[in-house]
């Protein structure tokens, strides 16, 4: 530590103790060079020192005091060491208070200067007037720094104490966001999984005991489903218990919704699944929020459709943006009134990451119709990579849907539990496919 620093510290530390040694000072200092000083030096010695006790406290109030007195001292023509007292009162002004109240206090110093000179100073009053003067500056200008450090260091602290604010808001914005992205994947496992469970288990009721052998693979399926669902649930539970734990399985993408539409094959729907474009060569985080759009409406499908229906689901791959279709046939039964769910926010959330958008609704042909735009290359700062997702508050549990045959219900989207097995999967464009 400095020892400017040293008596930085002592000076705030202990003030009265520090005045009144510059009080004792100019008491003593003024008495010991003059020796044959009137009985009215002396008072006033003393009456010009003990003012500067008070003077951090009113320090406008101390400089008036101290130069009234010297005002008298100059009428009653009593020389006294004491006016030094007049440059520390000075100095505390010029340290706390504004520059223009610094600024009339040394004119009334300076004033008092040009009066002692042409009374007390017969020989060189202009070296005696510039010498005073000289003085007076001094202790203002050094009064006016130190409040200008003062100020620096508090506009410091006080810049110090916002950045550690906005960094702890920062922080619960931050959790906050990973809270929504955690709410919406686990409404897309658990939503979509159990709805699969819950279609194959009434498929196999239903048939076990007509095609007992079709209701052992329904029930095949939906514990499979079920296991799938409960791996994915552990694998996100497990990163929240310890993130320097890597994800065991990579974000599904575009090239799992085979699986996806699979499954919801196997619980009854006809499903066509159709590709046009290279889906290889668009990013993960892209691709893992087709992937969550297709599995939302298709799980809609099976909460809401009834038997019979068919969907359509159509990924084109373009150079700028990359278009998910979802749709399907609902039967013919006119949808309610939509009501927007959990579900249809978040994926209006993971759309907006991608700079795109969602519109879902009843088609004119009948039904229940999803479509998303995504452009590509324009995800924002900290969207989905990997096991990515929008910050926000949204992505929680929903049921959306068409009610009825392809009708809307909760988040919205498509349709149905039932319906025979079975349809194609075709690929167009540079990177074709065979059919299946």
């Amino acid at each position: 530590m400095s020892l400017d620093q040293r008596f930085s510290g002592f000076a705030n530390d202990h003030p009265w103790l520090l005045d009144g040694g510059v009080v004792a000072l100019l008491i003593g200092f003024g008495t010991a060079t003059n020796a044959a000083l009137s009985n009215a030096s002396v008072v006033f010695n003393v009456a010009l020192a003990l003012p500067l006790l008070w003077r951090r406290r009113h320090p406008r109030a101390v400089f008036a005091v101290i130069a009234a007195i010297a005002l008298v001292q100059w009428l009653l023509d009593v020389r006294a060491f004491g006016d030094v007292a007049l440059l520390v009162a000075l100095y505390s002004v010029a340290t706390v208070e504004s520059t223009r109240t610094t600024l009339l206090a040394s004119a009334v110093l300076e004033l008092g200067n040009v009066l002692a000179t042409a009374r007390w100073s017969a020989d060189a009053q202009v070296k005696v007037w510039i010498g005073l003067s000289g003085l007076a500056t001094a202790a203002g200008v050094l009064g006016m720094s130190v409040r200008g450090r003062r100020e620096l260091v508090e506009s410091l602290h006080e810049r110090a104490q916002r950045l550690e604010y906005e960094r702890d808001q920062q922080g619960l914005l931050s959790a906050a966001a990973e809270r929504a992205r955690i709410a919406r994947e686990m409404h897309d496992i658990v939503a979509h999984h159990l709805s699969v469970m819950i279609a194959l288990a009434d498929g196999a009721a239903y048939q076990v005991a007509d095609a007992p052998d079709r209701a052992e693979v329904a029930m095949t399926t939906a514990s499979r489903t079920g296991r799938q669902a409960l791996t994915e649930m552990r694998r996100l539970l497990g990163v929240l218990r310890d993130e320097s734990q890597p994800a065991l399985a990579p974000q599904p993408g575009i090239a799992q919704i085979d699986a996806l539409v699979e499954r919801v094959r196997a619980a009854g729907v006809t499903v066509r699944y159709d590709v046009t474009g290279r889906s290889d060569l668009l990013e993960p985080g892209l691709q893992l929020t087709a992937h969550r759009i297709v599995q939302e409406a298709l799980t809609n499908t099976l909460k809401h459709a009834p038997d019979g229906t068919s969907v359509w689901i159509a990924l084109t791959c373009g150079e700028d943006a990359l278009m998910v279709d979802v749709r399907d046939d609902g039967a013919g039964v006119t949808p309610p009134p939509v009501q927007e769910g959990g579900g249809l926010r978040g994926m209006r959330e993971r759309a907006a990451v991608y700079g795109g958008a969602v519109e879902a609704g009843p088609s004119a042909q009948g039904g229940w119709t999803v479509r998303a735009r995504l452009a590509v290359g324009a995800s924002e700062a900290g969207g989905p990579a990997g096991a990515g997702g929008a910050a926000g508050a949204g992505g929680a549990a929903g049921a959306g849907g068409a009610a009825g045959a392809g009708g809307v219900a909760g988040a919205g989207g498509v349709a149905g539990a039932g319906g025979a097995a079975g349809a194609s999967r075709t690929t167009a464009g540079v990177d074709p496919v065979t059919a299946r």
